[in-house]
């Protein structure tokens, strides 16, 4: 594709770091390069305590360990999210107990959670759906309410605020990505973020495969030992060494990605304007990151012709997810949810716009332009 979906990039001196963390002798987790990205994360979110990981999955793996799951308890989850926010609670014997998300952010209905709370519910999981905040004053109330923990999945949300707070810090947990698709990369990667500081010396414990060993680097022991359930969770140096480049120019990259989100929105907006198709809401509490840019078109069939119609001229254009609830597997835990209709709805009309670093003004204008091409027929009254 001449203009592809996503594109990998270099932001400053990733691969200096990686010479150095090799050269150093550091290449498993925990080096130096791995406590200066907590440390830049602990300091520009205002986090208590941020555990690099492998993978944003990996921080949901841990998140929902630390919620103690037992069989059969409940957590509130949208459908319209990547398998890893509902696998991670799934792998702890957990029901997903899934809500419809809201028709202008795509994020979960916080008008429709109390409804689905039951004597079972434990955890409340919301998604912040291209880097745009749930409305998390109303699911903290809930959580406050029926004492429920919350679980950040912000793997879209790095660097996104509500209120001025940053994305993942809120609940008692969050959750980030550093996937090669995400504003900051390193191939895979995530961080979990501890807002609750009872968590803290667990989450160590489960991220050293159950062993101690934090305690003992610290001096705290003097040998450690297996003393919970854990996994390797670790993320290598080399990916910490790269991440670390990237969080150093995180001004510049969000910069960036706000340039393109902006010129997107205003070179679309006539369409908008005469109801061919629909831009992305940005509620007034939200900050966010320019993670994505979507349009909502008026159905499948017309969303599956862009598609091809893009592709014919090197663009490369992309849906999002399949609904959990309509998936196997989500109807074989959940045979009771019959309907999901906003999700259901906007699911088949959503489409996702090539978004990254290096794209340049000559590729946005470009990609509206052929989408513009596409609908010519279609507009009567609007200058092209």
């Amino acid at each position: 594709m001449q203009i592809p979906f996503n594109k990998p990039f270099i932001a400053g001196r990733e691969l200096h770091y990686i010479e150095q963390a090799v050269k150093d002798g550091n290449l498993a987790g925990d080096g130096p390069f791995t406590k200066k990205c907590t440390t830049w994360m602990e300091h520009h979110f205002s986090a208590n305590k941020v555990l690099l990981v492998h993978s944003c999955t990996a921080a949901l793996e841990i998140a929902a360990i630390l919620c103690d799951l037992q069989p059969g308890d409940e957590i509130i989850v949208p459908s319209y999210t990547f398998v890893s926010t509902v696998n991670a609670f799934v792998l702890r014997g957990a029901k997903p107990v899934f809500c419809d998300i809201r028709p202008d952010t795509m994020n979960m209905d916080e008008s429709k959670i109390e409804g689905l709370i039951t004597p079972r519910t434990r955890v409340i999981a919301p998604v912040h759906y291209a880097g745009v905040a749930c409305d998390m004053d109303r699911i903290m109330e809930l959580a406050a309410k029926y004492n429920l923990l919350v679980v950040e999945d912000a793997a879209q949300g790095v660097c996104s605020r509500y209120k001025g707070q940053a994305l993942g810090t809120i609940g008692n947990l969050g959750c980030y990505s550093f996937h090669e698709t995400k504003n900051f990369i390193s191939g895979e990667g995530g961080a979990l973020v501890i807002n609750d500081r009872r968590f803290i010396e667990r989450a160590e414990i489960i991220r050293e495969k159950g062993t101690d060993r934090s305690r003992f680097f610290r001096g705290q022991v003097d040998k450690y030992t297996w003393v919970d359930i854990g996994s390797s969770y670790l993320a290598s140096e080399l990916t910490a060494a790269f991440l670390y480049a990237q969080l150093e120019e995180a001004g510049k990259i969000t910069q960036k990605r706000h340039e393109i989100w902006q010129q997107y929105h205003q070179l679309l907006r006539p369409l908008e304007e005469a109801g061919i198709l629909r831009l992305p809401v940005i509620p007034a509490d939200c900050t966010h990151n320019g993670h994505m840019f979507y349009i909502l078109l008026e159905s499948q069939s017309v969303r599956a012709a862009l598609i091809a119609h893009l592709k014919i001229h090197d663009i490369m254009a992309v849906f999002h997810y399949v609904p959990l609830h309509s998936s196997p597997m989500g109807k074989s835990l959940c045979p009771e949810v019959s309907r999901l209709p906003v999700t259901e709805n906007l699911s088949e009309r959503l489409l996702r716009l090539p978004c990254y670093y290096e794209l340049t003004d000559g590729d946005i204008l470009k990609i509206v332009s052929e989408i513009k091409s596409f609908f010519k027929g279609i507009l009567k009254t609007v200058i092209l």
